[in-house]
């Protein structure tokens, strides 16, 4: 599997492409923003994103471009541990945030359980309302149009439809679709889930108010 590192710090990227490779990973270092927007296309598998390059924007607005082309998993690195700059990456829809210092290993091995998650075959076509769900492909077809969703927004559909009718708390999300590698404000439960209703208008999610979410 192909993954797209950027990383201006030579040590930082040569260790970790290091590591990654050791998994039988192919990885692309890019040292800039202007380097990396050359390869949007063709989309890897993985980007793994420094937010700081030439400015504290950078790693933002290379995703802003991603997801212009294709929604594709993204791990954020920065040495800002700034709640804000967290909550900013996990809104805007990327799938994991580190931050600097970190082990290699530790990368790595969130690198592997997201890799697993998200291109492993586990289950099989699910029917809901108009929508036909492949675990498979991560695809979800209505009247034979595909409908792109992030990574994350994917991931709370298929935690929503496999607990039908159970009432589901904001922290139940959070642990589930963000597997407990978020910390800041369940605010981001609500934005994921205005985005998936606004993509699956027909999904049948009631708000159960102080407390979290239902699929009828």
């Amino acid at each position: 599997m192909l993954i797209h590192l950027v990383e201006d710090d030579p040590n930082i990227a040569a260790i970790l492409k290091t590591y990654l490779e050791k998994e039988r990973y192919v990885v692309l270092h890019f040292s800039s923003e202007k380097e990396a927007m050359k390869h949007i296309v063709p989309a890897p598998q993985l980007w793994i994103l420094d937010v700081m390059l030439e400015n504290p924007m950078s790693g933002f607005r290379i995703y802003q471009a991603i997801k212009q082309q294709a929604l594709v998993p993204t791990i954020f690195i920065s040495a800002r541990d700034q709640e804000y700059d967290r909550i900013m990456g996990l809104e805007q829809g990327a799938d994991d945030y580190i931050t600097k210092p970190f082990s290699p290993r530790e990368v790595v091995l969130r690198v592997n359980k997201l890799m697993n998650r998200i291109y492993k075959p586990t289950q099989e076509v699910i029917s809901y309302g108009p929508y036909t769900i492949d675990p498979l492909s991560r695809s979800v077809v209505s009247e034979g149009m595909n409908i792109e969703l992030s990574t994350k927004e994917y991931d709370l559909l298929l935690y929503l439809l496999m607990r039908q009718k159970s009432a589901l708390s904001r922290n139940d999300i959070l642990d589930a679709v963000w597997e407990k590698n978020y910390f800041g404000s369940d605010r981001v439960v609500d934005d994921l889930m205005r985005r998936l209703r606004a993509h699956l208008p027909e999904l049948k999610v009631i708000t159960v108010y102080g407390y979290g979410y239902r699929l009828e």
